[in-house]
């Protein structure tokens, strides 16, 4: 697919994938729509941090996905619709289950309507690794059960629901794209590897507070991620309605991970495991491995960027982003 001035819709271009994807496709030459949230501080999110070149032809639009009239005027004439917003803290999802729904669900509802009504030629829709729960067999193939272990997950299993039920009953050209453990510049400190990479650099972290070390997960840099995006959204029309796993393909604990993040800063501050953030035990999801290779099949995509060369470049941006840390560095939901 050739983007140059292609009209594109993201959603929830305003967070931490969706910047890296906006600011990607506008250096491929398409004329993006980037939808943020709405807020009272005149701010865009990560959109703010884009260069002067992006922003000068980026078009911010503020507002909410759960609104269907502002969707179908937003996704009226664009030729490609990436859907990434979403509300993803699982631990909030255990104490406002129904605001997941009213923006995982009802506002994937809205996009996907507005994107059929408004003509778009491709959508992708992003999934997460996290509605298969516990791996049930290793490598994860898009065949393996979905579990609804946390409130959030459940929503997005229904979000993927809806939008398999738009290929079949409207035959919408969309594709779903299935996002393991991502991770990199600009991810929020309630992700385990922004807040250990903020308390190993803050010298005000005499330790590194995580919860459970014994989980392991497919971490995926945010740069692979962004080109699996693209990736998906070159697809043909055999596999519309379609589900894709993007992932390293690669699986280590949270401990092994602290330990490489240790190793590239060279920090020696002990680990300290707090029992408040643990996940409940039925909620916890204790395996994450992915396999990609029905990706690497129909477009060629691969994960390209290890953990320990993320883990440098993602160190790397902290330390000039450290004036902007939380006060409380305790953090993580």
């Amino acid at each position: 697919m050739t983007w140059e001035n292609r009209k594109v819709l993201v959603t929830g271009a305003d967070g931490f994938i969706g910047s890296h994807l906006a600011e990607r496709l506008v250096a491929l030459g398409a004329d993006v729509t980037a939808l943020a949230l709405y807020n009272s501080f005149d701010s865009s999110g990560w959109l703010d941090d884009a260069s002067k070149e992006i922003r000068s032809v980026l078009r911010v639009v503020r507002g909410d996905v759960r609104d269907p009239h502002q969707m179908a005027a937003l996704a009226k004439g664009q030729d490609v619709v990436f859907h990434l917003a979403a509300l993803i803290a699982i631990p909030y999802s255990y104490d406002a289950p129904s605001s997941c729904v009213q923006t995982n669900v009802l506002g994937t509802v809205n996009v996907l309507k507005a994107a059929l009504e408004g003509g778009a030629s491709r959508v992708v829709h992003t999934s997460t690794s996290e509605v298969y729960g516990t791996a049930l067999f290793t490598p994860i193939t898009e065949e393996h059960p979905l579990q609804g272990q946390s409130p959030y997950s459940a929503s997005k299993i229904g979000a993927d629901m809806i939008t398999e039920s738009f290929a079949r009953s409207f035959e919408l050209p969309v594709v779903t794209l299935r996002p393991f453990n991502t991770y990199g510049p600009r991810q929020s400190e309630r992700a385990v590897i922004s807040t250990v990479i903020r308390q190993v650099l803050d010298d005000r972290c005499e330790d590194i507070r995580v919860g459970d070390l014994t989980p392991t997960r497919d971490f995926n840099f945010v740069g692979d991620t962004v080109e699996a995006f693209i990736a998906a959204a070159s697809l043909d029309a055999s596999h519309i309605g379609s589900v894709f796993n993007a992932g390293s393909g690669r699986m280590v604990s949270i401990g092994e991970m602290i330990d490489k993040v240790r190793a590239v800063t060279g920090c020696e501050k002990p680990i300290v495991q707090e029992q408040h953030r643990k996940r409940p035990a039925g909620s916890e999801v204790l395996t994450l491995l992915a396999d990609a290779s029905r990706l690497t099949r129909a477009t060629g995509w691969s994960s390209q960027v290890s953990l320990e060369q993320g883990i440098e470049r993602t160190v790397e941006w902290w330390r000039g982003h450290m004036d902007r840390v939380r006060a409380n560095s305790g953090y993580m939901v």
